[in-house]
């Protein structure tokens, strides 16, 4: 019989086994544990069917629908299982009940030993988020847009500190163009997933340092106690000179067709203003995205600078420099580490 496992014994035996998500394909799209395989017990389609039954006829009536729809798929359940792995694998649902216990029977009728997770992702759900509430030694990057923070971050990583990109896990660079080259996001389920397995594999007793950005980014949010967290952390803020914020962007975004870069400069209208916003069309249809950046880059940089100015700059430490080179950049913001 399939042996269960709580959940810190079955994450932490997922270093080396296979996980597989029985749950339908619209459940494991909204969000999974990181790495696991979907063989999902039932299409979208019939999961829905099954619950109307459920709600309508009674368990009976729902497990005997269920039934007749999974027989057929039996010998394809096993034949996808065993491209996962023949050995061993770890199965899961969504409350840890009839579907992994269903599935993980079958996988070890055909020689495949399974353990299951109690309380199923639920249970991993509810770790993931109690997870943020862990003490952290958070220290955060700053600066005005085009500072080249994710690149400071990266060299950091370089010279042996611990890093969490954000932008990376969200697949956006968080201001109305961050979406402009990336791919689709993840959801905030999943977002909150990833997040988890980053900070799972490095040592909280170190510095961690992530990036200065807003509770959202793009469609996704930062977790609550997380952001708490981050609002209250050291701020290093690298201090670029403006013209070589505008160049960098225009390197960043000058290959992104024409189209993009106007819906995302009409996006922000209301906040740059009806003039600015004309102005700052009217260079990109000339030609002159220099100059689209710097009209915007004004609005970018009050509305960077305000949430820090709110708390009259508390634990903030500005950081001048000369060079838009984040290697050069990230030695100094470790530099001024007490």
């Amino acid at each position: 019989m399939p042996k269960p496992l709580l959940v810190g014994d079955f994450l932490s035996k997922s270093a080396h086994i296979p996980v597989i998500d029985v749950r339908s394909p619209a459940e494991f799209s909204h969000g999974h544990i990181p790495g696991a395989v979907n063989i999902p017990l039932f299409t979208n389609e019939e999961r829905a069917e099954i619950g109307t039954i459920y709600k309508q006829k009674g368990n009976q009536k729902a497990v005997i629908r269920g039934i007749e729809i999974i027989g057929p798929k039996l010998e394809g359940f096993i034949s996808d299982a065993k491209k996962v792995s023949d050995k061993e694998l770890l199965v899961h649902c969504w409350r840890g009940g009839m579907r992994s216990g269903s599935m993980a029977w079958l996988f070890e009728s055909a020689g495949i030993k399974c353990e299951t997770l109690v309380g199923g992702y639920k249970s991993f759900r509810r770790d993931v988020l109690r997870s943020f509430e862990q003490p952290l030694n958070l220290f955060v990057v700053g600066g005005e847009t085009g500072s080249g923070k994710t690149e400071i971050l990266r060299e950091l990583k370089n010279l042996g500190e611990q890093i969490v990109d954000l932008e990376a896990l969200a697949h956006h660079k968080g201001s109305s163009y961050g979406a402009i080259g990336e791919l689709p996001q993840p959801t905030t389920e999943s977002f909150e997933n990833l997040l988890w397995k980053e900070f799972a594999q490095l040592d909280r007793s170190r510095r961690i340092w992530i990036e200065d950005e807003s509770r959202s980014i793009g469609k996704v949010f930062i977790p609550a106690a997380l952001w708490k967290k981050k609002i209250s952390s050291p701020i290093r803020r690298i201090k670029v000179p403006f013209e070589i914020r505008v160049q960098r962007l225009v390197k960043d975004y000058g290959n992104f067709p024409k189209e993009l870069l106007h819906e995302a400069t009409a996006r922000i209208q209301k906040r740059l203003g009806g003039e600015a916003t004309k102005l700052a069309l009217d260079a990109l249809e000339r030609g002159d995205l220099a100059e689209t950046v710097r009209i915007t880059l004004r609005y970018y940089d009050k509305a960077y600078d305000f949430p820090q100015s709110e708390r009259k700059y508390e634990n903030v430490e500005f950081i001048e420099t000369d060079s838009g080179d984040p290697a050069i950049n990230a030695k100094l913001i470790l530099g001024c580490i007490k």
